[in-house]
């Protein structure tokens, strides 16, 4: 038996959010892959929507107000009403650490105004808390992103990185239409325990770093492949013998796209698609070649026991390191 992966778009959980089954994740245009050029981004973006993909991935934290800026001016000119915008809070700056959380009500308000007006649009389709924070009840910070429903600032709410007893309370606050976590063939635990969560309830799950942050790509062969101010030097998949274990496992993925045809990245697109029609991938990107790439995914078919052998080959756990530095993951999956 064959999967063909479906180009039908996907909805995003009980909202009336559609969205093309593949999206495109913002970040790497704000620096966090090494230095963007705004013009370019904006041609990506342009590109992207030309070829069909519609639902663009942003945060307030992406450049710390940069990203919204930037995409605001890309929408500008009729682009707005071609996607769906989604973006996040709190996150917040702390200088010579690592990153804050924001949770409180009357934050959440502030921080949607912001972005809004960054954005220059007037609502926001899809709203995530970026990170729980763990000092605030869930149920406060969702009765407040529901406020902003009620108000007609955002039409949609999600949370980004939480786990699943705070997702069940949230969605019971208010209901959800999508939890954002990583989730690729080389980082599956967290995901997969989410979404155990998630589908019963029918939120949606949007995947970022379906590629691995490049790892799935094969366009890294040794930490030289990473340019000095790229952030991928600072996480541990990438480092010395984590590094050398990890591309033993993609190399499984290599050698199935040889067979196929196709590009490492698509087949790892292209498993992750077939694993449920309620699951989203935005992989990043700052170049339109690489946008054609990722859309010709949906092109990729995949025998159930290539897709079974593609699992077992690279199971829950099987990566080294860790999803992130050990300080920042003390934020995720709360």
């Amino acid at each position: 038996m064959t999967v063909t992966v479906s180009k039908t778009p996907r909805k995003l959980g009980h909202s009336n959010l559609i969205v093309f089954p593949i999206g495109l994740g913002c970040m790497s245009l704000s620096g966090a892959y090494g230095k963007g050029d705004d013009d370019e981004s904006i041609k990506v973006v342009h590109h992207a929507i030309d070829k069909g993909v519609n639902f663009l991935d942003s945060s307030d934290m992406y450049g710390w107000g940069h990203n919204e800026t930037l995409l605001g001016k890309a929408l500008a000119g009729g682009w707005r009403d071609k996607v769906v915008l989604a973006t996040k809070f709190g996150q917040i700056q702390q200088p010579g650490g690592a990153n804050g959380v924001n949770g409180r009500p009357e934050y959440v308000k502030q921080a949607c105004d912001a972005s809004l007006k960054r954005l220059g649009v007037d609502v926001i389709d899809l709203y995530y808390q970026h990170r729980v924070d763990p000092s605030v009840p869930i149920e406060e910070t969702v009765g407040a992103m529901s406020e902003l429903v009620k108000a007609g600032k955002v039409r949609a709410i999600g949370l980004s990185e939480a786990k699943p007893d705070t997702i069940k309370r949230a969605h019971k606050t208010h209901p959800l239409a999508a939890v954002q976590s990583e989730y690729s063939l080389l980082y599956r635990q967290h995901a997969e325990e989410t979404i155990a969560t998630t589908r019963p309830l029918g939120i949606a799950y949007v995947a970022y770093s379906p590629l691995g942050r490049s790892l799935l790509t094969g366009s890294v062969k040794s930490s030289s492949d990473i340019p000095e101010g790229d952030g991928r030097g600072r996480h541990p998949r990438f480092a010395g013998d984590n590094l050398a274990r990890n591309l033993q496992l993609v190399a499984a993925i290599e050698a199935m796209a040889k067979a196929k045809s196709c590009t490492p990245g698509q087949i790892a697109l292209a498993w992750l698609l077939a694993q449920g029609t309620d699951i989203v991938p935005i992989p990043g990107t700052k170049r339109a070649t690489r946008v054609d790439e990722n859309i010709g995914a949906l092109d990729v078919t995949l025998a159930a026991d290539e897709i079974d052998r593609l699992s077992s080959v690279l199971p829950p756990g099987a990566a080294a390191g860790g999803r992130y530095p050990d300080a920042a993951m003390k934020a995720v999956y709360i």
